[in-house]
């Protein structure tokens, strides 16, 4: 059954496909735009402002509808080949990473050294694979489920793990916006599953807070890297000292 966030949230995707921002919204209902953004915020619409809302974008309700269920069906990775093809290009893997996080191309050319051509370039190439739909005045569409990742072991995770893993722990992990535990325990095959579910929720309300803030303004986001990783392992250090079995 669909939840009413989830009729929301293809909404809120719908006008910013559309370039209609909360304003032309707040004109639409006779609301403040900062009652708008409490409607989002809060799933919060009665059937008449959603459906005013829809008409404002050329839709309507029962298309809503129908965009939601699809969207809840959208592939959740990408083939290998079509990884594959992503990680053989910096440039195409960063663009990829930035329009999964939220980027417009208008945020792409504000963040990037990067010409118009090329940039256009490389989001037909996505569009091509299917990460997005590149859609008329260059507005993109995302393709992929919220809850969307890469491959285990999949030439991404392996670029990143090769290209990336240094630079991201070569910090003191001492600012206020960054956090590092390191946990070592003894546990149970039970408890280290159940330790893994409670990872994939908190990957999950990641996902939420992301959606939650793609609504503000590029300048009031900060690209932000979560890691959670859980093996049972112990320090290589650690086997001279170790009984062999």
């Amino acid at each position: 059954m669909l939840q009413t966030g989830a009729l929301i949230d293809t909404l809120k995707q719908e006008l910013k496909a559309s370039g209609t921002t909360y304003a032309d919204v707040a004109d639409a209902l006779s609301l403040s735009e900062a009652s708008v953004k409490r409607l989002f915020s809060d799933n919060n619409f009665t059937l008449k402002r959603l459906e005013t809302t829809c008409e404002l974008i050329g839709t309507d309700i029962a298309e809503l509808v129908q965009k939601t269920a699809q969207q809840q069906q959208r592939p959740t990775q990408l083939s290998l080949e079509q990884e594959k093809e992503v990680a053989s290009d910096v440039l195409l893997l960063m663009i990829a990473v930035s329009v999964i996080n939220g980027f417009s191309y208008e945020d792409l050319l504000s963040h990037y050294e990067i010409d118009e051509h090329e940039c256009i370039q490389k989001l037909a190439q996505l569009d091509r694979i299917k990460l997005i739909e590149l859609l008329p005045g260059n507005r993109i569409r995302l393709l992929v489920s919220p809850n969307f990742n890469w491959q285990p072991n999949g030439p991404i995770q392996k670029f990143f793990q090769e290209k990336v893993e240094q630079d991201f722990f070569r910090s003191r992990f001492d600012k206020q916006h960054e956090k590092l535990l390191v946990l070592n325990g003894v546990l149970s095959p039970s408890a280290n599953k159940e330790l893994q579910r409670k990872m994939q929720s908190l990957a999950s309300e990641f996902n939420a807070l992301l959606k939650h803030d793609a609504k503000l303004p590029m300048d009031e986001r900060k690209g932000t890297t979560m890691v959670l990783a859980l093996r049972q392992w112990q320090y290589s250090l650690f086997n001279n000292y170790r009984k062999k079995s």
